[in-house]
């Protein structure tokens, strides 16, 4: 079992207003599956994605990630577990615009002490691995959208997770470079890489072997809301929006921000 997640709950407080945003979330993921979560703007579903990814916690509920207790981890010990068992793919890349292609993808090996020698060894075989072996030397700038989000992916599997997360991996490409990207995620997923992917595109959530609905912050089978055939959860994305604004995403155990200033002034 990769993912068990159990009875989770989270709430943010908005001024004296309490908001829940996730309502008893439960659910399971087996290694190697390929599963799909998908929901409407403001149904619960990047609060869940930040959760499954230890950068932030549930107000209550039970978490195991690859047997570990992630609530249990202080919050040293959670960027460690996110470092060694997560990989991230993002809607918007979060390449470094000055370092090349290879550069960015050896980037978290060298948060994880790996050697610089090794680093670019294992960088160079993830871009082979992605179909982009001839664009190393590339920096962002000179690469199609559909290449940079295949560098984000070399760059997420590089240190060899137990999980890849993809949060709107196609939002940001057009139809033909999304199509790549997917008959990507295929190829990882039948390699044995277990694929979990947040999106509210049913077309792109059918590629998903496992679906999994989310409306208003709760787990259903159809993934329809009950008022009027339509999903509420205005509130709980107000909330989300400014609980980003007011913390910057965290990617393998840094924020971005600062990753990027790091490595940039290097």
């Amino acid at each position: 079992m990769i993912l068990d997640l159990q009875n989770i709950y989270k709430d943010y407080q908005q001024d004296k207003l309490v908001v829940p945003v996730l309502k008893d979330v439960s659910f399971q993921v087996e290694e190697g599956e390929y599963v799909a979560i998908m929901g409407p703007s403001g149904s619960g579903k990047t609060t869940l994605m930040n959760i499954i990814g230890c950068l932030d916690r549930p107000t209550s509920g039970n978490y195991l990630l690859a047997g570990e207790d992630v609530l249990k981890c202080r919050d040293k010990e959670m960027s460690d577990l996110r470092l060694r068992s997560i990989g991230f793919v993002f809607q918007s890349f979060h390449l470094l615009s000055r370092q090349t292609a290879l550069d960015n993808v050896a980037l978290p090996l060298s948060y994880a002490g790996i050697k610089k020698k090794e680093r670019k060894e294992r960088a160079a075989r993830a871009l082979e691995r992605v179909g982009l072996g001839d664009r190393m030397t590339f920096k962002p700038t000179q690469l199609s959208g559909g290449q940079k989000q295949r560098v984000a992916i070399a760059r997420a599997m590089v240190n060899n997770p137990k999980i890849l997360l993809a949060d709107e991996p196609t939002g940001a490409l057009d139809s033909k470079s999304g199509e790549q990207i997917m008959e990507l995620f295929r190829q990882l997923n039948d390699e044995g890489v277990t694929v979990v992917m947040i999106t509210h595109d049913r077309n792109i959530a059918s590629r998903a072997k496992r679906v999994i609905h989310i409306i208003d912050g709760m787990i259903t089978e159809e993934g329809k809301s009950q008022v009027d055939g339509m999903a509420v959860g205005g509130e709980e994305s107000q909330v989300n929006d400014m609980a980003v604004e007011e913390k910057e995403l965290q990617l393998n155990g840094m924020a971005v921000g600062d990753v990027g200033k790091e490595a940039e002034n290097e």
